[in-house]
């Protein structure tokens, strides 16, 4: 084993001068496939975009895992963003620096900081979120720079989306060597993170030091990959911002729902075979899964990624045993989500509930309380948002603690949005009626921050209260990747959330501070645990 470290230290230090810069050269590594010419920010950081780790999955290679990439001869310029996945770009605020959209979508970035170290760096493989209908590792707000700045190697990894990430059949099933089908964009993150293990060092990244991350659909990718028992020796470990494959939260189908879910649409678009549906071309088949109702983007419980539920593996104690950072928004979606089109008044608030709750319905009025406008839309904003994604995430902390060993730290981002730069003011049509002032911090909104990427957001006037929470936010995460634990110097000081009872959580806002879980807060979710059965 020594003489195996030394082997790799030396290589690396090979590769490390061979990627040194002399006056008016690009940075170059080679890595497993080839040779790789990067470029170097005003930063100092070199960044190597539109790797492949992974064969394109085209023809016969769609609906199939993952394989290895080929190799080639010579030296591949790695200064551009590969293709982004196929996908129909549903989220206004998703802003790809990719030049188009393709099924040869397998590449992941990577940053390395700009002074070579005889030491190998921690590592942070971020995955994007986006409902697993949308997304691209090359959105500036995830943007590894400023994180490679702090002394950290960072990737984000692209993976396959909707229909052709997450379709499953029987007769793919039947002709998976693993006996499951549907789970694709999962294992490409996977492939990805086999990518790392065997080529991070070239970039002074170091294989036992790679913590996962990801928002929203990367967050609840983190969980599964943390799950999977194909991932969970591969990472050190992991940050999620908002939410968990949990349910009620993007919770796995079981084999044979999805299977159903693929022969229905298989049906629907009238292909009787296999072969017939790998001859869809790609824009097609993206228009027609995107029909209301044709398709419903899951994964499933394929007994190879996953032998059970994320749920049922983090109760058993089967997951990844390492330190876990995770939390949500304090507004992750508005008050209408819950009461739709209806006015915010008590009235409306209560019919809601009911309908919602028919037999529980006085138990949440008390949890979620609403006697008046301003105690409705901060009850229905808070209902809404625990629905959606705040429970599945308290549930994976809550089962983490209890069946590992590992530190668990909770975070509330609360930070509201600064006023709209002039041209990027949101209009209220004519003739309706002004909503209720929006408090809080919405879904996605943490990214930013959390990255220190608030300049890749053109829309807002960021203060320097917004800066200094970025600074904070940014510093914790880093701390983390670094030594498994957020604390550092110039931090207010983060606890662990503990094996019982409430948990501690730091307030990431005006200001920053660590609370204690109210006790409000934490009935809520006991309250949901015994709705969701998880």
């Amino acid at each position: 084993m020594k003489s195996r470290q030394i082997l790799t230290f030396f290589t690396i230090t090979i590769l490390l001068s061979i990627s040194s810069l002399v006056k008016g050269q690009l940075p170059q590594v080679k890595v497993k496939n080839g040779i790789l010419e990067g470029k170097v920010e005003k930063s100092g950081v070199r960044s190597y975009k539109g790797i492949p780790f992974a064969k394109a999955p085209l023809g016969s290679l769609r609906w199939e895992e993952p394989q290895p990439a080929e190799n080639w001869s010579g030296v591949r310029q790695a200064h551009e963003f590969g293709h982004n996945p196929m996908q129909g770009k549903p989220f206004g605020d998703m802003r790809f620096r990719s030049s188009d959209m393709s099924e040869d979508c397998l590449y992941l970035n990577v940053w390395s900081p700009a002074n070579s170290s005889e030491k190998l760096l921690p590592v942070l493989v971020y995955f994007y979120g986006g409902g697993y209908v949308a997304g691209d590792g090359s959105e500036g707000r995830y943007d590894g720079e400023n994180m490679a700045r702090k002394g950290i190697v960072t990737l984000t990894v692209n993976y396959r989306l909707g229909v052709f990430g997450f379709f499953a059949h029987p007769d793919l099933t039947k002709a998976s060597k693993h006996g499951g089908s549907g789970n694709y964009g999962l294992l490409d993150q996977h492939a990805a993170l086999k990518w790392v293990q065997e080529n991070i060092a070239a970039f002074g990244g170091d294989p036992s030091r790679v913590t996962i991350a990801g928002e929203s659909a990367g967050s609840i990718s983190v969980s599964a990959q943390m799950a999977s028992p194909l991932s969970k020796n591969l990472i050190a470990a992991a940050i999620g911002e908002s939410g968990a494959m949990i349910h009620p939260t993007l919770a796995p189908l079981s084999q044979q729902q999805a299977e159903q879910n693929g022969e229905r649409f298989a049906a629907k678009v009238k292909a009787n075979s296999l072969s017939a549906l790998r001859e869809i071309p790609a824009n097609d088949l993206l228009r027609l899964s995107s029909e209301a109702g044709a398709f419903k983007t899951s994964a499933n419980v394929d007994g190879y990624f996953f032998p059970k539920t994320p749920a049922a593996i983090f109760a058993a104690g089967e997951q990844a045993q390492v330190p876990l950072l995770a939390g949500w928004n304090s507004a992750e979606v508005p008050y209408g989500a819950f009461l739709w089109a209806e006015n915010p008044n008590p009235e409306n608030y209560k019919k809601r509930v009911t309908q919602e709750y028919p037999e529980q319905w006085q138990q949440v009025l008390k949890l979620y309380p609403g006697n008046n406008v301003a105690e409705v839309v901060e009850s229905a904003t808070a209902l809404a948002s625990d629905r959606f994604i705040n429970y599945s995430t308290w549930k994976w902390l809550d089962l983490h603690r209890k069946t590992s060993k590992q530190p668990v730290y909770r975070y509330l981002f609360s930070k509201e949005q600064p006023p709209f730069k002039p041209g990027f003011e949101k209009k209220q049509p004519v003739g309706t009626e002004q909503p209720a002032p929006f408090k809080g911090a919405p879904h996605a909104f943490e990214i930013e921050y959390a990255m220190g990427n608030l300049h890749s957001n053109p829309e807002y006037a960021w203060t320097p209260e917004d800066k200094k929470v970025s600074s904070v936010m940014l510093n914790y995460f880093a701390n983390f990747i670094k030594t498994g634990n957020p604390n550092g110097k110039d931090l207010p000081t983060w606890d662990a959330v503990g094996i019982a009872g409430q948990m501690m959580l730091m307030n990431l806002g005006v200001p920053t501070k660590q609370e204690k879980e109210t006790n409000l807060t934490h009935q809520r979710y006991l309250f949901l645990d015994k709705q969701y059965l998880n």
